[in-house]
């Protein structure tokens, strides 16, 4: 059965093959590229299948040899471990197998708001942000912040950055819901323990053939920027907001000292911004498929807590407790998105009943 179906994909693959030695292919870079993406992105599938039609063979050819008197004892031992390497290849096939999101290669936009609990949230959002860019500094990610509104005590009650990467958002997609925190403010004179809030937000960057914005429906508005920058960047109006008049929109930039540079970035992130409205659609069908959703990109979903007296990072979607709160506010959030797409694949196994 997994066998018919593996067949079509190396039959594609040769055929890409074929398509991407032809001078007419090679002429074309438009075609060249799409090609080469496709071919790409089934090497892995293909590397599997051989395997697992190899080992197939093996285990079939063993198998004669087991009533002959001299080979027989060899072909027994290699069976023993041929047929458990079957199971272990079909269940990475069939996770191959899986359709992925087309926005999983995407660069990415993150958005972490403050939430309920006044300057603590601030400063929690603040510590937020600092754990995923020493994360995004560790996968070798650029980060570069579009715009940012400073807590009175410190941290941020709003902060929107841009990251650009392999693979960046099939990676950190996980982290869009309410993080949670429970610790003794730095404000708390009485040493109790309170409960804020932040809002992560993960969008996919658009490309411009994603979304058409014409000029006419964007109004576009110059201010002085604020915070750290030098002298230039506060006494001249480069920042810029942009404010997408059909949806109402409004995207702002201030981290460069050019206005055209936050112009260009500012377009950027509105279009990300009306991609992402049609994209939600698409999650939120998905997830009304299923019972449990790791990736549901529901921002008003409590997804992870963070207590400091019991140095414990719990992630609610898969019932997940890490006591290493330290080390993950220190970028070291891997495990926690390896267990997610763990979880996720899981579910989405179930439903496909591969």
């Amino acid at each position: 059965m997994l066998k018919e179906k593996l067949l079509p994909f190396l039959e594609r693959y040769n055929e890409l093959t074929n398509l991407l030695s032809d001078p007419n292919v090679a002429n074309d870079i438009k075609k060249m590229t799409a090609l080469s993406k496709e071919q790409s992105n089934l090497e892995a599938i293909k590397d599997k299948t051989l395997e697992y039609f190899s080992t197939l063979e093996q285990i079939d050819e063993n198998k004669q040899l087991l009533d002959d008197d001299e080979l027989g004892d060899l072909a027994k031992d290699e069976l023993k471990i041929l047929e458990p390497r079957v199971g272990e290849l079909e269940e990475e096939i069939k996770l191959l197998l899986l359709p992925t999101d087309p926005n999983d290669e995407r660069n990415i936009f993150l958005e972490i708001r403050a939430g309920t609990g006044g300057d603590e949230a601030a400063i929690f959002a603040g510590d937020l942000y600092r754990m995923y860019v020493k994360y995004c500094e560790g996968k070798g990610w650029k980060v570069s912040v579009s715009d940012y509104s400073e807590g009175t005590n410190g941290g941020y009650k709003e902060i929107v950055f841009n990251v650009t990467g392999e693979g960046v958002y099939g990676i950190l997609k996980y982290e869009s819901g309410v993080h949670r925190v429970q610790r003794v403010p730095q404000t708390e004179t009485q040493g109790r323990v309170h409960t804020s809030a932040a809002t992560v937000a993960v969008l996919p960057e658009a490309d411009e053939f994603d979304v058409e914005v014409k000029e006419s429906d964007i109004r576009v508005d110059t201010f002085c920027s604020s915070g750290a920058g030098g002298q230039s960047v506060n006494t001249t109006y480069s920042a810029i907001r942009l404010v997408h008049i059909p949806t109402g929109i409004t995207v702002q930039c201030q981290d460069q000292k050019s206005q055209l540079k936050n112009k260009a970035k500012a377009l950027i992130e509105l279009r990300s911004r009306i991609y992402n409205m049609e994209y939600q659609k698409y999650i939120d069908e998905i997830a009304s498929k299923r019972k449990t959703m790791v990736s549901s990109g529901d921002r008003s979903a409590k997804i992870r807590t963070y207590n400091y007296p019991q140095g414990r990072v719990t992630d609610h979607r898969i019932n997940l407790t890490l006591y290493n709160l330290s080390s993950i506010m220190d970028g070291e959030i891997q495990t926690i998105i390896d267990q997610l797409i763990v979880a996720e694949n899981a579910e989405r196994l179930k439903e496909a009943q591969l």
